[in-house]
């Protein structure tokens, strides 16, 4: 029987949850006690419940996450469960006067609780669901983004769908990861595999350090030209020869389709699962099961597919690690890239965080050591790059001209019309969907507001008037509330508007739009244009496209973001590894000012260069992830109490509160705190960090105010989020 609790250590009780022994016929007398010293096993009178002969005491995760009752809970076992209440298994139990759900972590010979124990209410179900690796897992990232443990079992556990359990019964008494599965057979007519990192120097040793099952950590960036999905298939096809396991994470659905179709082409039928929150309740839940009972060991998903019970981990992949879908929007807000990094240590399987670009945290674990770089040569890179030129560049085609600072110069002109002339597609990245998705003053440039709500104001269409965004009512008199001016100018054109600007400078070829709802997987390999947004970018069938245009470039660049270099870096890279070598006539043209260091960066193909240059700017400035930070986010009166509160470590220092609304983009972003609906007690937000060395010591008084908050009821809510990936 396996124990999961390794890395869940029972901790001291909080007052009001200590049993009385003259309670036994009360049912709060049923509520869970905390582990303390000296067992005591209540002798059962006449018609009482009769406990487990062999282990009678239940360690159980309650559904509760409170911050203060953070941790496991003993019950006792019936006799009539004693088969059924395996750890992993769904349980009900009686906490504190109410019944709820949890999973049952180890089963013991007796508790260190020296009261009356109350009994597990029944077992949901004998499935031993939460694997022993699984939930130690769970408790490491709980204390690495100071959360509960019974939230990040809900991200990583989906919900039970009984009539999928009943599909295939059970062994209710044993564990599935107890039980010897089969190697594959090293005889099946495969395709070899990793042929394809052979055009990385470090790649082929890596694939050996994968099938001898060694601990290798490595960050991979792709090259210009290169199907990652086959990469990432190969590397999973070597764990899986070798008898191992092996999970692969990728940020959306669409990269998921490709990535299944790559494993489909290297590995057996049915020898892998795709996990994917789109699937629906009872196919994911059946998919879960396969992967926990054994059935299969190759793992695909997103982000919540990080948590997927792998049997035997060979090697956890995360590839596109900067984009911002594999940070989970719910508590207590993980990240896959960081999850995959606690998995990867605890189990010594090989980790490998690959991409177009590079993360800034991808970098600082290179520069700690704690990882190697896969990269290809320079000589390389530039035999498969595209050529790559800035609209700005005084050597562009038309850079004398009048026509050169508009937003489709004349080399971007000249890119489209040679690629079509060649019957090649050309892509066309816009960084905004819609018509005109932003509003401002021509006189003064002050961003269009609504004047119902203060929302931003938005042309939809052709023709008609402009419409908030934010309330959708429309406004047909639009009036600066600065200087009093009618006239409004485009801040930036969207995905619509410049569908409709070159389909009247193209006549006669296909326009293909790709945003928002309407995103296209795939694109012939014949003359188009292709208008994407950002990860809504279409696969070209054949070699690639024949041109890339890089629009709107400084829009990109000067978002109110930190991150905003590097994040324009990546979807760039993106875009251009679609794109034909140069000695095959592809080019890429990218709207903004070559001077630009992330401009040059994009030129020379140098993501790692780009990525350098911000993690040393990031020391400088003491800012993730050269830093440890928690942002608390809520009303300022909380912020501002739980300032004083708090126990800060040495060297630790606090930025702020600074009201909410006053930021970029106010309370409405994505993962930002409540709105301020008292006016008198605006939302606000604190940042607390303090360097690397400290990261524990601030996590540990994090925790310690959270639970002692919990524990006084306190009503108004505060956000705590590790390592915020908005910091203004």
């Amino acid at each position: 029987m396996d124990s999961l609790v390794a890395a869940v250590p029972a901790a001291e009780p909080l007052p009001g949850f200590h049993q009385d022994p003259t309670d036994a016929a009360r049912p709060a007398a049923r509520r869970a006690s905390s582990s303390r010293s000296g067992a005591r096993r209540p002798k059962a009178p006449a018609g009482a419940p009769v406990a487990a002969a062999v282990l009678p005491v239940a360690r159980v995760a309650v559904d509760v996450s409170l911050a203060h009752l953070n941790r496991p809970f003993d019950y006792l076992v019936r006799a009539e469960d004693a088969d059924t209440a395996v750890p992993g298994a769904r349980v009900r139990v009686r906490f504190a006067g109410r019944l709820v759900a949890g999973f049952v972590l180890d089963r013991l010979a007796e508790s260190d609780h020296d009261g009356r124990l109350g009994w597990l209410d029944r077992v949901v179900s004998p499935e031993p669901v939460l694997s022993a690796e699984v939930a130690a897992l769970c408790r490491a990232v709980a204390d690495r983004y100071a959360g509960s443990l019974a939230d990040v079992l809900r991200l990583a556990v989906p919900p039970r769908h009984a009539r999928v359990e009943a599909e295939t019964p059970p062994s209710p008494a044993a564990d599935p990861c107890d039980d010897e599965t089969p190697a594959p057979d090293p005889t099946a007519t495969l395709p070899p595999a990793g042929t394809g990192w052979a055009w990385y120097p470090r790649g082929p040793a890596f694939l050996d350090a994968v099938r001898a099952g060694r601990s290798a950590r490595a960050v991979w960036t792709a090259g210009p030209g290169e199907s990652w999905p086959a990469r990432l298939a190969e590397a999973a096809a070597a764990a899986h020869r070798a008898g191992r396991g092996a999970l692969l994470v990728v940020p959306d659905a669409r990269d998921l389709s490709r990535l299944a179709d790559a494993l489909g082409a290297v590995l057996p039928a049915g020898e892998f699962r795709v996990l994917a929150a789109d699937l629906g309740p009872a196919e994911r839940y059946r998919r879960y099961l396969a992967v926990r009972r054994g059935a299969v060991r190759v793992v695909a998903g997103t982000r919540a597919a990080v948590f997927a019970p792998v049997r035997d981990l060979g090697l956890v992949a995360v590839f596109d690690d900067g984009d911002d879908l594999l940070a989970e929007p719910r508590a207590p807000y993980p990240h896959a890239r960081e999850v995959a990094m606690l998995r990867s240590a605890a189990t010594g399987s090989a980790l490998l965080l690959g991409g177009s670009g590079r993360s800034v945290v991808a970098q600082s674990l290179l520069d700690a050591g704690w990882a190697q770089a896969i990269t290809a040569t320079r000589a390389a890179v530039r035999e498969r790059a595209p050529r790559i030129e800035a609209a700005g560049d005084d050597r562009a085609v038309g850079a004398d001209s009048a026509a050169a600072r508009a937003r489709l110069t004349p080399a971007a002109f000249a890119a489209a019309r040679a690629a079509l002339q060649d019957d090649r597609p050309v892509l066309v990245q816009v960084p905004r969907r819609g018509y005109v998705p932003a509003l401002a003053c021509a006189r003064c440039r002050r961003p269009s507001r609504c004047r119902r709500c203060a929302g931003p104001l938005a042309m939809v269409g052709a023709g008609r008037p402009p419409q908030c965004r934010w309330c959708g009512v429309a406004d047909p008199a639009v009036r600066c509330a600065a200087c009093g001016s009618s006239a409004v100018r485009a801040v930036v054109a969207g995905a619509r508007r410049t569908a409709e600007e070159l389909g009247r400078a193209f006549p006669g070829v296909e326009v293909i739009t790709s945003a928002g709802n309407a995103v296209r997987d795939r694109v012939a390999a014949a003359a188009a244009l292709v208008i994407a947004t950002p990860g809504a970018e279409p696969v070209p069938d054949g070699p690639g496209y024949g041109a890339a245009l890089l629009l709107d470039g400084a829009a990109l660049l000067g978002r109110p973001d930190l991150g905003a270099a590097q994040e324009a870096l990546r979807r760039w890279l993106t875009a251009a590894a679609m794109v034909r070598p140069a000695t095959d006539g592809g080019r890429v043209v990218v709207g903004a000012d070559s001077a630009l260091p992330t401009v040059q960066a994009l030129i020379r193909w140098d993501p790692a260069g780009q990525a350098e240059a911000e993690l040393a700017a990031a020391r400088e400035l003491q800012l993730p992830p050269a830093v440890a930070m928690v942002s608390l986010d809520g009303p300022e009166s909380a912020v501002v109490t739980a300032m004083t509160q708090l126990e800060l470590p040495d060297g630790a220092d606090a930025l702020g509160p600074v009201p909410l609304g006053d930021l970029p983009g106010g309370s409405g972003r994505r993962g930002g705190s409540a709105a301020a609906d008292d006016p008198d007690d605006p939302a606000a937000r604190v940042l607390l960090r303090v360097p690397l060395p400290g990261r524990r010591a601030l996590l540990s008084a994090v925790r310690a105010w959270s639970a002692a908050r919990s524990a006084r009821r306190d009503a108004a809510p505060v956000r705590v989020q590790v390592d915020p990936t908005e910091l203004v």
